[in-house]
């Protein structure tokens, strides 16, 4: 997975893993989700980043223990 917030577009993308975009939907204003050719979610893009996520700069992993 990885994370990218571009400054200069105000824009946060989260790749789910790499693959060719198929489609691409705004489900809601602002917020852009991809799809590869089976229909799974590969990524989503965040639209006018700082002002829906509190510090888009900024990020914290949590990993819980199974069980």
């Amino acid at each position: 997975m990885k994370v990218i917030y571009d400054k200069d577009s105000d824009t946060l993308t989260i790749i789910l893993r790499e693959a060719v975009v198929e489609e691409s939907d705004e489900e809601k204003q602002g917020i852009i989700l991809d799809y590869d050719v089976d229909g799974n979610v590969v990524s989503l893009e965040v639209l006018d980043a700082s002002r829906r996520v509190k510090d888009p700069s900024s990020i914290t992993l949590e990993v819980l223990a199974a069980g």
